[in-house]
């Protein structure tokens, strides 16, 4: 009996010592273990405290937790502050802030990446599809409207036979989608009060048309493709929380309109751009940016825009390379809109290259100052090999290469054959380089076959100096064989790193 109490005894206090901080379990290495016995099912985000998207996660972490807490559900939300649990991050791979993994019955050793969106809604819907049947069964009306009522975006399939062929392919669908709720029902109560007349699938959601209704040949591809065009708003504002959804979409071309929410015709512009948004759904996606906002400012300068020169209207494509185009017109209407999309989509546009003017000093220092109006001249002149930075200002790696890249130029200034160079690739573009990291590094060499050669070695004089001799063999490799690229979803600049310090080789997001 007093074993037994000391024991009741222990597990008090161990369960004691898990501290909560808005419905968010505070987890450390010395009660991490205990937590998993305790909550088999939790999620856990391993942050930073001075990490911008940790910050602007936490409101929406912290009201899923509440979600989850306040329905009963076995499912718990945790934290871990990595910068403190050094060995817990480490143990878990934690390369970047946030990195959020779901730990399912209570397994250490293998748990799931999280990759859902960063609204609260987003990570209950994610959680309950990882932990219960993909398609809930609704046997009353005041479960359907709950669920209707519960979620941004929900599916229900009507089905009178749940063994039907149409059924088993709606299930198979809803096995493939993680972020957004499927529930079916025969009850034909459930038929009555949303109008279904004949078994279909219907998509609710709290915006737009508020409902969209499957229309054709019921495949799991099929459906994939009708949840996948209307699950989003036909204008969908970029911010932190949104970003996941708009990068990890299927919809790989993207219509921005950049304009200040403060602007007094904002809605005027607003609508007409949704107007324009109905006659391209599924095909590109219609995205608004708030130019006044500052954590949106990079995305600016990556189009080659200022705050000033807003309102404008730009279109990318995010597939193997991206791709910018710029409409004639600065006219933001309708109209102009469907026009510009209806080029697009005929692929009768024009990539934009953004460029600035050259400097009438480019060429008076050791390190050469390219642009996009003369970086062909330049980089592809048959006499001469060139090796070019492509940097970012504002890019923390290319702060500490510089020193090193200037003492590369002084020793080579007065070589006959050889030039070193830089270029600012947030404001200069060209067609025979796709930059999608910061710092990029290339080598032209002398000839005719315009040759490209990506500079893998160590970033060191000694390194660039052996590189160069040997020709661009030592430390090199042909384009396109580098695996340092990024992703399109970087342009969120998602680029918290698990510390201070950068690894030789290791690229600042574009």
């Amino acid at each position: 009996m007093l074993k037994f109490l000391i024991f009741c005894t222990l597990a008090v206090a161990i369960n004691a010592e898990i501290a909560e901080e808005e419905d968010v379990l505070v987890l450390k290495k010395s009660n991490f273990d205990e937590a998993l016995q305790a909550h088999p099912n939790i999620l856990v985000e391993f942050y930073a405290p001075w990490c911008g998207h940790c910050k602007a996660l936490a409101p929406e972490y912290a009201k899923a937790a509440g979600m989850l807490k306040a329905e009963g559900s076995d499912i718990r939300l945790g934290k871990v502050d990595a910068t403190e649990e050094t060995e817990l991050a480490q143990e878990y791979g934690v390369r970047g802030y946030p990195t959020i993994k779901f730990f399912k019955g209570g397994d250490k050793e293998s748990p799931k990446e999280y990759s859902a969106g960063r609204q609260a809604d987003d990570i209950v819907s994610w959680l309950k599809k990882r932990t219960g049947p993909a398609v809930a069964t609704l046997n009353e009306v005041t479960d359907a409207e709950s669920l209707i009522a519960d979620n941004e975006v929900a599916v229900i399939g009507f089905f009178k036979d749940a063994e039907s062929a149409g059924a088993q392919a709606y299930e198979k669908a809803a096995q493939a989608i993680d972020d957004i709720p499927f529930a079916k029902t025969s009850n034909d109560a459930v038929y009555s009060k949303f109008e279904v007349s004949k078994d279909s699938i219907v998509l609710f959601k709290k915006f737009d048309e508020g409902r969209n209704t499957f229309d054709g040949e019921l495949t799991k591809e099929a459906l994939l493709s009708f949840v996948k065009a209307n699950q989003l708003p036909l204008v969908i504002e970029f911010t932190e929380q949104t970003a996941p959804k708009i990068f990890g979409g299927e919809i790989k071309s993207h219509i921005l309109m950049f304009l200040p929410k403060a602007a007094s015709d904002f809605q005027d512009k607003m609508d007409q751009f949704k107007k324009a948004a109905e006659g391209f759904k599924g095909q590109i996606l219609f995205i608004f940016i708030d130019s006044d906002v500052d954590d949106n400012q990079r995305i600016l300068e990556f189009f080659g825009l200022k705050k000033e020169e807003c309102p404008a209207i730009r279109l990318i494509t995010l597939e193997d390379e991206m791709t910018k185009y710029k409409p004639e017109s600065d006219a933001i209407t309708a109209e102009s809109i469907t026009e510009f999309c209806k080029l697009f989509t005929e692929g009768k546009l024009k990539p934009h290259l953004m460029s600035q003017d050259i400097p009438k000093d480019w060429d008076k220092n050791p390190v050469k100052v390219l642009v996009g109006k003369n970086f062909e001249e330049v980089a592809f002149n048959p006499s001469k090999n060139v090796f070019v930075e492509f940097y970012a200002p504002w890019c923390g790696h290319c702060k500490q290469l510089a020193p090193i890249w200037e003492k590369l130029g002084e020793k080579y200034k007065d070589s006959a054959d050889t030039i070193v160079a830089k270029m600012d690739s947030t404001a200069n573009e060209i067609e025979a380089v796709k930059v999608h990291s910061f710092p990029t590094l290339k080598f032209f060499p002398a000839g005719e076959e315009h040759k490209v050669i990506d500079y893998n070695g160590e970033r060191t004089l000694e390194g660039f100096t052996k590189f160069l001799e040997s020709g661009g063999k030592e430390g090199g490799a042909p384009a396109g064989d580098d695996d340092d690229d990024l992703e399109p979803e970087d342009l969120e600049d998602d680029s918290d790193s698990e510390d201070g310090t950068d690894d030789d080789n290791e690229h600042d997001e574009l």
